[in-house]
């Protein structure tokens, strides 16, 4: 080894000779696919972090996304703007596109790329709920008394969310020297753009066909990283691809909204049932475990702390009315607790993240047959007759037994009581009881004296 080293070293300094390249950092490679969510951003920012580790050149971050979280979008583009690796944002495969917040995160990117036959745009922020009806005119505009006519609190709001989501974005274009005027018409307009399109209007920066075609592109560009001139060599560069792991794969499937929502429902009724019949196990166990992955999920989303409780006080009117029957007052509260919970519970704009309506309405409906069982059983209960205590002795029959001091007793449902009696009694006479007084029942014959057997 020492004696090639030297050779080396003979060869680079012999007149005209070509230097010996050094190694060649790599690139890494992550993959956005579906709407953007706390397990796509802690995969994002973990890939940013790894990168940073084995001192990549450049994150490319293939993107096919119709939009996602608020939060979980400004989480991306916090960790794209710290990060010490240029990032190069690239919407492929063909056919793919980056709506709402991928729009954004191209903007952010160090160099935005798209595949032939894709898209971006539509970056108008989403209400939740229906939206409230357009004015006529603008809301500027006077009415016959020459009084304006201001906006409702809804469109205000509406306003609100749109002017500061487009002054976010044109903070990013103009950070990366990109075409800030579309990307207010993207937010105000919900304008998209083809590839080819957005290459003319200084929208992205490269068209390629895929991940190596965008690396020879993009090989000896200088890229300005947290305040320092970088230029790639990345035609060569070994590509480290980073797939998520099973800690994404888990926290993409429990903070889907309608699986948070699922395992709520089930750690809420696995623990109720188990205290209707301790002893049971099976019920606390899954109830416990599913009751912790939900909140685990729900601090991650954006929840609704009032849809939250809502629900809880839902199911608690549910249980208060196995306990207490309120002929179904308590049970008909608390399914309406549960239905406006349960539609309150996750607090965002975007679609994708919405629990969806035929899941509501199917837990709803379980809960409601729930309720029903319970009511049926509480009815069953009131209509059996008593079966023990001061109420079960009265009007019961039984035998008179004579004691050998001359006592009477008798056996009634296999207990011997002291009786007493207004008219004589005799052995193995049939009597019923027509009181209680303490240890003593007061009794009467069933037939007369001469009758008995």
């Amino acid at each position: 080894m020492r004696i090639l080293a030297l050779l080396l070293i003979f060869w680079s300094s012999l007149p005209g000779a070509q230097p010996v390249p050094a190694a060649v950092a790599p690139v890494v490679l992550l993959s956005q696919s579906g709407a953007l969510g706390p397990a796509h951003a802690d995969y994002l920012r973990r890939g940013l972090d790894k990168a940073a580790a084995l001192k990549a050149q450049l994150v490319v971050i293939q993107m096919d996304t119709p939009g996602g979280l608020d939060l979980s979008m400004r989480t991306v583009i916090k960790d794209i703007l710290a990060s010490p690796v240029p990032v190069a944002s690239f919407v492929a495969p063909n056919g793919a596109r980056a709506a709402s917040a991928g729009t954004y995160i191209l903007y952010a990117s160090h160099v935005a790329a798209m595949a032939p036959a894709t898209n971006l745009g539509a970056a108008t922020p989403v209400s939740l709920g229906p939206q409230p009806a357009a004015p006529r005119e603008p809301a500027a505009s006077r009415d016959k008394s020459g009084t304006d006519n201001a906006p409702s609190s809804a469109q205000a709001m509406l306003n609100k969310q749109t002017n500061d989501a487009a002054a976010y974005i044109r903070g990013l274009a103009e950070l990366r020297g990109r075409n800030a005027e579309w990307a207010d018409k993207a937010v105000r307009e919900a304008v998209s753009l083809s590839a080819q399109e957005a290459l003319k209007l200084n929208v992205i920066d490269v068209v390629a066909a895929d991940v190596p075609q965008l690396l020879k592109q993009l090989d000896g560009r200088k890229l300005s990283v947290l305040g320092q001139e970088r230029r790639l060599a990345t035609a060569a560069a070994e590509i480290i691809d980073i797939q998520p792991d099973w800690r994404t794969r888990l926290l993409a499937v429990i903070t889907d909204p309608g699986i948070a929502y699922i395992l709520l429902m089930i750690g809420f009724y696995g623990l109720l049932f188990e205290f209707y019949s301790p002893g049971l196990v099976a019920p606390g166990v899954i109830g416990g475990i599913s009751l912790l992955l939900a909140l685990f999920a729900l601090q991650l989303l954006p929840v609704s702390y009032t849809g939250l409780a809502l629900i809880a006080l839902g199911v608690g009117l549910l249980v208060a009315e196995h306990f207490a029957p309120g002929f179904g007052l308590l049970g008909l509260g608390g399914i309406v607790a549960f239905v406006i919970g349960s539609v309150m519970l996750i607090d965002t704009d975007a679609p994708a993240y919405r629990i969806p309506w035929p899941l509501i309405a199917g837990v709803t409906l379980a809960s409601a047959g729930f309720l029903l069982v319970v009511l049926n059983f509480a009815l069953r209960a009131r209509q059996r007759p008593v079966v023990s205590g001061r109420e079960q002795l009265l009007g019961a029959t039984g035998e008179v037994i004579v004691n050998p001091d001359g006592s009477l007793s008798a056996s009634f449902l296999g207990e011997v009581w002291k009786v007493r009696a207004n008219a004589p009694l005799g052995r193995g006479q049939q009597v019923r009881v027509v009181g209680i007084d303490g240890l003593v029942l007061s009794v009467e014959p069933v037939r007369p004296q001469g009758e008995a057997t």
